[in-house]
């Protein structure tokens, strides 16, 4: 079996903030007030999120601020009261920053990103830091958290960018990091799942960039404990799952519903243990 390598994204940064200002820059007034996937905000709106983002890697890591204090009501069903305190913290910076004109939130996402940038790339990226929560919670590289970042920002501008109608950013050096990073929380997925040592599922994402490039491949393995990601294994798989590109992401961001995914993906061998791909949530939702 071929282990996974990092998923380094520090370099990519860069290039998607100055196609997200490009796209920004090109908006007419009416497209910013455009409704997005994202239930009640606008493009806007996830213009400001995406500020949110910055401001707050700034604040928690560059400067060692405290973060808002998480007080669970109860010791039950903590992963949803914490998503619940997220949601809220999210909601009220967005409707906060409705104040502010396009312009203005253009020009704080240029400062924003160049100062991001820059303590991103004051981290030692193979050190050990926090939890990235859909991967599992034992402590991540920072490489994985910031990939983690990398796909929120992706993700956010494809969002706006699917409300626009722009094109989105599937160019292979900036998508393919993000459906590697996606992939990560497979594991995780499959933790509750019980089978056999061995059992090998095999995932195929297609039609990345030009049309007929090779599919990736990824190879989930059940060891003694534990499923394990890997980039390849030889022996036969007890299900392959097969999916282009477009629907993966969608899929892995809650895009998509279980049944949608399942019409757009070819699953061959153990039905149920491939369909388990589908439950998979690549973000904090």
């Amino acid at each position: 079996m071929k282990p996974l390598e990092p998923v380094l994204t520090l370099h990519l940064f860069p290039e998607e903030g100055a196609a997200l200002l490009k796209l920004l820059a090109s908006l007419s007034a009416p497209k910013w007030d455009l409704q997005t996937v994202c239930s009640g905000w606008s493009v806007k709106d996830i213009a400001a999120h995406l500020l949110a983002d910055d401001l707050g890697r700034l604040a928690r890591g560059r400067d060692a601020y405290p973060r808002a204090a998480f007080a669970p009501s109860s010791p039950e069903n903590i992963e949803a009261q914490l998503l619940e305190f997220i949601n809220q913290q999210n909601e009220s910076w967005v409707a906060a920053a409705r104040r502010l004109s396009p312009r203005l939130l253009i020009d704080l996402l240029r400062w924003s990103g160049d100062e991001t940038q820059k303590y991103f790339e004051s981290l030692d990226m193979f050190a050990i830091g926090e939890p990235v929560s859909w991967a599992g919670p034992e402590p991540a590289p920072v490489w994985l958290d910031i990939a983690r970042e990398y796909t929120e920002r992706w993700l956010h501008q494809a969002q706006i960018r699917d409300a626009a109608s722009a094109p989105l950013l599937t160019q292979p050096r900036l998508f393919l990091p993000v459906l590697d990073t996606f992939v990560r929380a497979l594991p995780h997925t499959f933790r509750d799942l019980a089978r056999p040592h061995g059992t090998h599922v095999v995932l195929l994402i297609t039609r990345i960039g030009e049309t007929g490039s090779a599919p990736l491949q990824w190879s989930l393995v059940r060891e003694a404990t534990r499923w394990s990601l890997f980039d390849s294994a030889t022996f036969e798989p007890s299900a392959t799952v097969r999916m282009d590109a477009d629907t993966a992401w969608r899929l892995f961001t809650k895009g998509l519903t279980k049944p949608e995914a399942l019409a757009r993906t070819k699953i061959t061998g153990d039905q149920a243990l491939g369909e388990k791909i589908l439950d998979t949530v690549s973000i904090i939702a």
